[in-house]
């Protein structure tokens, strides 16, 4: 394999690799929020939005979401049973899906559902009595519960109790995995950009150093006037007993026999005529036997 082609083999399998990376991100955020959803409140004449994060023991919220009024637990801590005051054409009726909501605390989360569930709400929002950074993941035994159930900050829960007039449809809970993956997927895709600018700057550099060090550490050689000024002779066996003259060519390895034209270097070394000029114009400008530079 090339040179060239092994860095776009790389370059490839770098993006099959961050787009496997940005799926399994996909993936861990659903399996880690199984019903991930936000509550959207709507009060003339504002609206809030805020994160929750769902209970692992209700029911997940789908795609659609769930929309109803809103209703403050009675006991806000829904640790005992519920009172209700439902009326037939309002204040959640009419077949509207009834929230209630709840202050954490005094009891567990599963009891509060379980009351909340018995006392007919379709959906729990229970809010953090204590002003934190993160959100509880609320646990508990699932067997009997179908209604939905989330948690949320205490300045949340706070601003659900104040503005609530348990009107139909004011409160909705509503997925937010597209939210989630959107949000997941445009930071792969600023991420791959700049890998790309990264990769494609090594690559630039990569090129210049080589290009640079093929110019630099290209060999030198001399011009062939000067090669052609070196003495030259023509073999003849009886020269073997000169002490100046080998027995073979030091560059093809093949003996010396009568009638081939020899070019002996400064240092004495010869070679056949064709062997040592091209090695002197194209390879190096020093002897193969001794390494003398023939320009000194």
């Amino acid at each position: 394999m090339t040179s060239s082609g092994r860095p776009r083999r790389r370059l490839v399998r770098g993006f099959a690799g961050f787009f496997s990376y940005s799926l399994f991100l996909v993936s861990v955020s659903s399996l880690l929020c199984p019903s991930d959803a936000l509550v959207h409140l709507r009060s003339k004449p504002f609206s809030f939005t805020f994160i929750d994060a769902p209970a692992r023991f209700a029911v997940p919220v789908d795609g659609l979401g769930i929309c109803g009024s809103l209703h403050a637990a009675e006991p806000l801590d829904a640790c005992s049973v519920l009172r209700t005051n439902w009326t037939a054409g309002g204040d959640g009726g009419g077949g509207d899906a009834r929230f209630v909501l709840i202050s954490r605390g005094v009891c567990s989360f599963e009891e509060k559902v379980r009351n909340a569930q018995d006392g007919g709400f379709e959906a729990a929002i229970i809010y953090d009595d204590q002003e934190k950074s993160s959100l509880y993941s609320m646990v508990g035994d699932s067997a009997g519960i179908h209604i939905h159930a989330v948690f949320v900050s205490k300045m949340a829960g706070e601003t659900l109790k104040k503005f609530a007039r348990g009107e139909k449809g004011e409160c909705c809970i509503g997925s937010s995995m597209d939210e989630t993956a959107g949000t997941i997927l445009v930071i792969s895709f600023v991420s791959l950009v700049v890998i790309i600018m990264v990769l494609a700057a090594f690559m630039l550099a990569r090129n210049c150093r080589l290009l640079r060090n093929g110019v630099h550490n290209q060999p030198s050689s001399m011009k062939r006037e000067a090669v052609e000024m070196l003495p030259c002779f023509t073999f003849r066996t009886a020269y073997l007993n000169s002490k100046h003259t080998a027995e073979t060519c030091a560059i093809c390895l093949e003996d010396y026999r009568d009638g081939d034209s020899l070019r002996v270097l400064p240092c004495l070394h010869d070679f056949h005529l064709v062997c040592v000029d091209s090695w002197l114009t194209k390879w190096g400008t020093f002897c193969p036997v001794c390494k003398r530079d023939m320009r000194s």
